[in-house]
């Protein structure tokens, strides 16, 4: 038997939903092939040529505008060469004629290749590249400024072909590390999105119960991430793109796709299960939990946008990156996912009743409450602990180190630190604008007489009037020894024009450019916060208590970070090797993203607590209430969250280990420890006072004041009469975002 479907009527008039957000739910449920087919279009864009973002990606280059990033603009202004590419003969005497020809013959052609503005080895240059033990020597080679991929690939194919008895050889260098870096990158974040959307799938079905309702996170957040690439193609077109920020922006896509959709298809169920039809049920979802998802993007816009504050590139990048990622999940949720509930809403399993008033989480807050004092002291006392490695956190610029040991690039700048120390980049470099013998005194006059100083090891003309010092340094390159040199040198100049440069003078840069300019962003990031929350709660107490609590839950991230990359706590189970710290940028990072998504959770709550209180709960009562309605939906977005950190945490650059670890452990503490106890316990203890606010602020709310949450209209359906209450039936709870 042949059964006709004809279009879900709209609720009549009198009880339409009104706002914006209600109305485009409504334009994307009539016109859903046209949003569907324009979804597609990005989709189809965003791999075709946003995957193209991965070849225009450049290595970090320090503080921008920083006397360590000046210093380098010099140097390569005055030597315009792109950047070496290094081979190591190993394995046979160096003095063997087989291996003699074998280079030499290979260093001819090569300095005859296009895009090649010079080549050294040993037979030419002299024992500086010889081992120690005469059985290994170097082959640099350094490419011109204009030297294009196809020209690399066949200096490094060259090199590698050198065939001589006993002999191996290994070929790194700079840019062989930068092109091995930005493969491994573009690999892990595929595989990132490979292992997570499966699993996030296979949770969905355990959360809805079906495949239809499980399926829609997962297409809004493939499109998304699509769009994603779209908008970071875009901005590599017009400012330097960071390697690490590709997987960065993507982990956050997708995390916030998946979460948003998961709101919108829980409420569309709710709906469906309250008696609306599909049309009503998009447009209830697109007024209520479409309001959180626009809430909850410009809590997280708002903590990336700190990262404006901040002068170097690769901070500029994220937060152009992350705020277009934000805006691009958010109009996801928005069009696509009401597009597409419209398409399979019939599919979609509703629930057989209502989220309990009386459950897991409302048993837990009710315990919390019974003794809210012992609860906040120990979990402010876990909290503490937990952040407190972080006070002893060394921060470091990664070389090679950031890649594995089984990779070429990292091999060979482990041979050269190991084996021909005079090659090894020098800790510290000064670049003197003054020619060779006028640089060499100021070496031997100021710079050898340094305390932190162990030695000055060579002095070299770069071009017309400038030339470097490489200066040797007692202890860690990067330690507070070298940080002390740097700053003696950039004190003693000599009375000469000098940029302090290399590794420590960046780390010390970085560090500068935070302490200066971090206060303004965290103080942008707060009073946006702040003014935020209280639009939606009408209180200043609940905004100071969220920043707080935000802040504690952040310091055990941090700590969590420090104690696995720079003490090594667990590193053989994630496959790295320590380094010793953190990279520079990394903590900064973490803050904000960690920051932005911990904000998103506690907005939902918040506003589920506010909604009850609004309707005459007292406090206890509404925290009981809130948590147990939103607690299953908290508890299943983080879920999501930690899978998608942990499965690009599970890739094998350290960039990308250091963040996904960092974000997977906040969203975790914040979804559990703060959310499900430290919150309750604080809230119990303010009672009526956490709802305080100044006369002349409370005058203001009620004029600027935004609700999370619409007052929806009675459902009133065609053809169908109001349902009657029987005796001892309780009406439907209000339903869960």
């Amino acid at each position: 038997m042949r059964h006709s479907h004809t279009a879900a009527p709209h609720a009549p008039a009198d009880v339409k939903v009104g706002g914006r957000l209600a109305a485009l739910g409504r334009a994307c449920y009539r016109h859903r092939r046209w949003v569907l087919g324009f979804w597609v279009v990005v989709l189809a864009l965003g791999v075709l040529i946003g995957g193209r973002v991965f070849e225009g990606t450049v290595a970090s280059t320090g503080a921008g505008g920083s006397e360590s990033a000046r210093g380098t603009a010099v140097v390569e202004a005055a030597d315009p060469v792109k950047g070496t590419v290094t081979a190591v003969v190993d394995g046979a005497s160096v003095t063997d004629q087989a291996v003699r020809g074998a280079v030499t013959a290979a260093t001819a052609e090569i300095s005859a290749l296009p895009g090649v503005a010079s080549v050294a080895d040993t037979y030419g240059a002299g024992t500086a590249l010889t081992s120690a033990d005469g059985n290994a020597s170097l082959v640099s080679v350094r490419m011109a400024d204009s030297s294009t991929s196809a020209q690399l690939d066949a200096v490094t194919h060259r090199l590698a072909g050198i065939e001589a008895p006993g002999a191996h050889v290994t070929v790194g260098g700079d840019l062989v590390l930068q092109q091995e870096v930005k493969d491994q990158t573009e690999k892990d974040t595929r595989f990132g999105e490979i292992v997570t959307l499966p699993l996030t799938l296979l949770v969905m079905v355990l959360v809805f119960g079906g495949l239809a309702a499980a399926g829609l996170p997962g297409i809004g957040a493939i499109a998304s991430v699509g769009g994603a690439l779209l908008a970071m193609f875009g901005f590599s077109q017009i400012m330097d793109i960071d390697t690490s920020v590709l997987p960065i922006a993507t982990v956050l896509g997708l995390g916030l796709s998946i979460d948003y959709a998961l709101l919108m298809v829980n409420r569309f169920r709710e709906e469906r299960g309250n008696g609306a039809t599909i049309a009503q049920a998009v447009e209830r979802t697109s007024a209520t939990a479409g309001r959180t998802v626009a809430f909850s993007g410009l809590t997280v816009a708002v903590a990336l946008s700190g990262l404006f504050v901040f002068t170097s590139p690769v901070f500029r990048a994220v937060a152009a990156a992350g705020v277009s990622v934000v805006v691009i999940a958010v109009t996801a949720a928005l069009t696509l996912i009401p597009a597409l509930l419209g398409v399979v809403g019939r599919r979609i399993k509703t629930p057989s009743a209502p989220v309990p008033d009386e459950g897991f989480f409302s048993r837990v807050v009710r315990v919390v409450q019974k003794r809210p004092v012992p609860v906040m002291l120990a979990c402010v006392a876990l909290l503490l602990a937990a952040g407190a490695p972080f006070l002893g956190s060394q921060w470091r610029n990664s070389g090679a180190d950031v890649l594995p040991k089984s990779f070429a690039a990292r091999q060979v700048a482990q041979t050269v630190d190991q084996r021909f120390p005079q090659q090894t980049p020098a800790p510290v470099t000064v670049v003197v604008e003054a020619d060779q013998a006028k640089a060499q005194a100021y070496a031997d006059r100021v710079v050898a007489q340094l305390p932190g100083v162990s030695g000055v090891r060579a002095v070299a003309p770069v071009g017309d009037g400038l030339s470097t010092v490489d200066v040797l340094v007692k202890g860690d390159p990067q330690g507070a020894e070298a940080k002390k040199v740097v700053d003696e040198l950039r004190e003693n100049r000599g009375g000469l024009t000098t940029y302090v440069t290399g590794d420590a003078a960046s780390v010390v840069d970085f560090q500068h450019e935070i302490s200066s300019r971090g206060p303004w962003a965290l103080g942008l990031v707060a009073a946006g916060t702040l003014i935020l929350l209280f639009m939606m709660t009408g209180s200043v107490v609940m905004p100071v208590k969220a920043l707080l609590m935000n802040v504690l839950s952040l310091g055990a991230s941090l700590g969590a970070l420090t104690l696995v990359f720079q003490h090594g706590y667990f590193s053989g189970l994630l496959g790295f090797t320590p380094t010793g710290g953190l990279e520079t940028f990394i903590p900064v990072l973490v803050f904000a993203f960690a920051f932005g998504l911990s904000m998103d959770y506690e907005v939902f709550l918040l506003a589920r607590i506010k909604e009850l209180h609004d309707q005459g709960y007292d406090s206890t009562k509404a925290v009981q209430l809130g948590l147990q309605r939103s607690g299953r939906i908290i508890t299943s977005a983080a879920l999501l969250m930690v899978i998608v950190f942990a499965g690009f945490a599970a890739g094998q650059m350290l960039m990308v280990k250091q963040m996904g670890i960092a974000l997977a452990v906040a969203v975790a503490v914040d979804a559990t420890l703060v959310r499900c106890l430290l919150v309750p316990a604080t809230m119990s203890l303010f009672g009526k006072l956490n709802w305080w606010a100044p006369a002349p602020l409370r005058s203001l709310h009620r004029v600027i004041g935004l609700s999370e949450h619409i007052k929806l209209p009675p459902l009133a359906l065609p053809g169908r009469l109001p349902a009657p209450r029987l005796p001892g039936v309780r009406p439907l709870a209000p339903a869960a975002d």
